[in-house]
Parts: C-alpha cells; sequence; structure tokens
C-alpha cells in the first residue's frame, strides 16, 4: 500500500485479492463501505445521489459525481463545519483495474487544503489496507474482527 502526495493531490494505492465486481461495491453498499471505513453510512451510489459517512467523531457528506461499476466511481467529500473543507469540498475518485486475480485499485483525493493532506494521506492509507483485508475476506466477516469505539475485536458482535 503506498498513498502519495502529489501536487498537493494524494493518490494512494493498493492491490486486492478479489476482482472488481467484489471490491466495487465496498464504495456503494453503505454495509460494506462500513467494513473498512466508518460506523455509519448513508449512500446513494447515483450522480447526485448521497455520500454520507460516519467515523466516530468525525463525519464526511457529498454527492455521488460518477458510477461507473464496477470500474469507477467519484464522490465529493467535505466535514460539516469545517471553514476549510465544507461538505462537497474535495473530491475522491476510485479506479478499480483487474490485476491478474486481483484488483489494482487506485483512490485520488483532490481538493483538499494544504492543511488537511497530510492527515487525510494517512487516513486514506490505513483505511485502504483495511479495505484489502475486509474485501479478501469478505466483508461482514472480517468487520468482527475491526475494534470499533473502542472495543476490542472479541466484542464485536
Amino acid at each position: 500500500m503506498t498513498a502519495e502526495i502529489r501536487h498537493d493531490v494524494i493518490v494512494a494505492t493498493e492491490r486486492i485479492e478479489a476482482p472488481p465486481e467484489v471490491v466495487f461495491p465496498y464504495f456503494t453498499d453503505p454495509a460494506l463501505i462500513v467494513t473498512w471505513i466508518g460506523d455509519r453510512a448513508d449512500l446513494d451510489p447515483q450522480p447526485g445521489g448521497v455520500f454520507s459517512l460516519d467515523m466516530g467523531q468525525v463525519t464526511a457528506r457529498g454527492a455521488y459525481i460518477t458510477v461507473d461499476p464496477p470500474y469507477r466511481v467519484a464522490f465529493s467529500w467535505g466535514i460539516p463545519g469545517s471553514g476549510t473543507l465544507p461538505p462537497g469540498g474535495s473530491t475522491v475518485e476510485v479506479v478499480l483495474t483487474p490485476d491478474g486475480d486481483g484488483t489494482m485499485v487506485v483512490l485520488t483525493h483532490r481538493g483538499l487544503p494544504a492543511a488537511d493532506i497530510g492527515t487525510h494521506r494517512a487516513g486514506w492509507e490505513h483505511r485502504l489496507g483495511l479495505l484489502r483485508v475486509a474485501a479478501g475476506l469478505g466483508g461482514p466477516e472480517y468487520s468482527r474482527l475491526v475494534p470499533r469505539n473502542g472495543d476490542t475485536p472479541a466484542e464485536q458482535p
């Protein structure tokens, strides 16, 4: 997994041991997206549809821009109440490319304020690592392994 900053743009890549058809819903299905990022999601995966993700104390709000299963999805991203990164204030694009029996995921995050680039780079790097495992293990089974709200994995339902 790599996450680089190129001209104020985050480019994160991860290879996942699953085909694009398996990986794609992890960006559009509320039950699957929360297996690797967030605690709650409200998603309407169509252009103009809602993208709403709660990640503990942090929320991300935006709208889907492009939904091209199973190879590309793009959505706007921002934080309610932020003066520098309002809802919809930046754009996340995900391109899924077949790679043998797996998928190469390239996530590009544009339009972030300079002060937020470092934390978002680290966040995407961490979360795409979780996506690699979630999609490879089949999502809901994996979600029991991920601590939430300070719980240990054994305490997960």
